[in-house]
């Protein structure tokens, strides 16, 4: 998929794929109607001539589509880990199809004809949770970049400080002095901009060190 480079804190996007044109029409209306940015395709493969997008997205999703279904994208974006909130809207509805649909991790399974307040509720949902997703995608990619600015003593330093070893016993472990451990130890903290000791831990433990 193409990438489109914006951060979370750009207008948000409501995507609808909905064959039927009426429908379609009818549920971008109410979507701009609550000053929301929509995008419209009849079909999956158009959909998926849109790219991949960097800011805060919803899917709203109706079951049965020429082609390729609903569920079937569901199941592909789940097997590429492409962490998409998803709105089922279907005419359709069986048990054994929403339950599938849930379990796939659906945010909701509506069927037509459905609340206008509904949907838009579900699309709020949908849009925080994304929204939060990528912010936290972009915290982790920050701390990444700095832990990467670590010398490779620097990284083992910080392996064992986070692990609870005094200064002496990294000094013992990695036969260097005491006093050059506090020099590393220093320039961690400093270059992972962590305020303290559980801090810095914290920040291992998301980087999977300790």
């Amino acid at each position: 998929m193409v990438r489109t480079d914006l951060s979370p804190q750009v207008q948000p996007m409501v995507i609808i794929v909905d064959d039927d044109s009426a429908m379609r029409e009818s549920l971008g209306s109410l979507v701009r109607s609550v000053g929301l940015e929509v995008t419209m395709f009849a079909s999956i493969p158009e959909l998926l001539e849109l790219g991949r997008l960097k800011r805060p997205t919803c899917l709203v999703l109706d079951v049965r589509l020429p082609g390729r279904s609903g569920l079937d994208l569901q199941r592909e974006l789940k097997s590429a880990n492409i962490q998409l909130p998803i709105i089922f809207i279907t005419a359709h509805a069986d048990v054994p199809m929403s339950v599938q649909a849930m379990k796939g991790g659906a945010l909701e399974f509506l069927t037509k004809p459905f609340r206008d307040q509904d949907l838009l509720e579900a699309i709020q949902l949908g849009l925080a949770r994304d929204r939060a997703r990528l912010e936290n995608e972009r915290a982790f990619t920050e701390l990444r970049d700095r832990f990467e600015t670590l010398s490779p003593r620097e990284r083992e330093v910080m392996a064992r400080v986070v692990k609870g070893r005094l200064n002496k016993q990294i000094a013992a472990d990695i036969g260097i002095s005491e006093v050059t451990v506090k020099v590393h130890r220093g320039s961690v903290m400093r270059k992972m901009k962590a305020s303290s000791l559980p801090d810095l831990a914290r920040m291992a433990d998301k980087l999977t060190l300790a």
